[in-house]
């Protein structure tokens, strides 16, 4: 009995290691991430975190760092995607500048124009494409935080009993379903919650847009929700190779899905749409690259 015991904690263990690996990677890997640039600015060396996600009640804030000498900062910035010109703001003394607030699913695409006082000029990010931040309206922690806690604990529970499953443990009879019901709660009813505050629309998924993380949350549940209900209505495949096989066939779909960025090809406000006298939140188009 203690030797089971042991054996379920360890299992437990490496579903948690599993866990937060494929969440963290997922998390750092999006395009709404803070991009951290190191750089050599007239021999020294600069640190900077440039925001790729803002909320639509207050401007992004931009910080050039105080042991940073240089002449000049400048934050240069357009809407995006346009032709628009590039504006630019200085840095204030005390190190900061900020983004103009865009409607939800409104882009910016900008980089940091700094003057050395040697009269150089340096383009950061150098040598590659500028960072894009997205605006999305608040959405409130009442309703963020059930579906993120949520959405880990199904990842928990899934990998858990992919573990069960191979360790020949009968724990799959409960982690299964356990885990469809989390993905029902916090992918698809907390999940849409959390869009219609952010972007102003519950589903942007297939039928009705291109939204890759409610497509590829859609996938998920739905692998996982027919696992469940072909374990429950067949209980004696639990323990054959066939359920086995479906377990570990749902848990691979549930990884790959983890491991695609979140927020990839998301929502986008079409700016042409807008200035055309379209509604914001009408404007707003899925599946988009950035």
């Amino acid at each position: 009995m203690a030797s089971k015991r042991s054996t379920g904690v360890v299992l437990w263990i490496l579903a948690l290691l599993i866990m937060l690996a494929a969440a963290t990677y997922q998390r750092r890997t999006g395009p709404t991430y803070p991009l951290d640039v190191t750089v050599d600015v007239a021999g020294q060396t600069v640190e900077v975190e440039l925001p790729r996600s803002a909320t639509t009640d207050a401007p992004a804030t931009v910080t050039w760092p105080a042991h940073a000498d240089v002449d000049r900062v400048w934050l240069v910035w357009k809407r995006y995607p346009s032709e628009d010109p590039p504006s630019r703001v200085a840095f204030g003394p005390d190190g900061t500048a900020e983004l103009p607030v865009q409607p939800a699913a409104g882009k910016l695409e900008y980089h940091l124009l700094v003057r050395t006082h040697a009269g150089q000029d340096l383009l950061l990010p150098p040598g590659q494409d500028p960072p894009v931040l997205r605006y999305k309206d608040p959405v409130p922690l009442a309703a963020l935080l059930p579906h993120v806690v949520m959405m880990f604990l199904s990842m928990l529970l899934g990998v858990r009993a992919a573990l069960a499953s191979v360790a020949g443990r009968n724990e799959t009879r409960w982690l299964v379903p356990l885990t469809a019901v989390g993905l029902t709660l916090g992918g698809m009813i907390l999940g849409p919650v959390v869009q219609k505050y952010a972007f102003g629309a519950y589903w942007t998924g297939w039928p009705l847009g291109g939204d890759l993380t409610d497509n590829k949350t859609l996938l998920m549940w739905v692998v996982w929700a027919a696992t469940a209900i072909a374990l429950a209505v067949r209980p004696s495949l639990r323990p054959r190779w066939t359920g086995r096989a479906m377990i570990l066939v749902a848990t691979a779909v549930m990884l790959a899905v983890y491991l695609i960025p979140h927020s990839l090809r998301g929502s986008q406000l079409d700016y042409e749409a807008l200035e055309s006298g379209v509604d914001a939140h009408e404007a707003i188009r899925t599946g988009k690259t950035e």
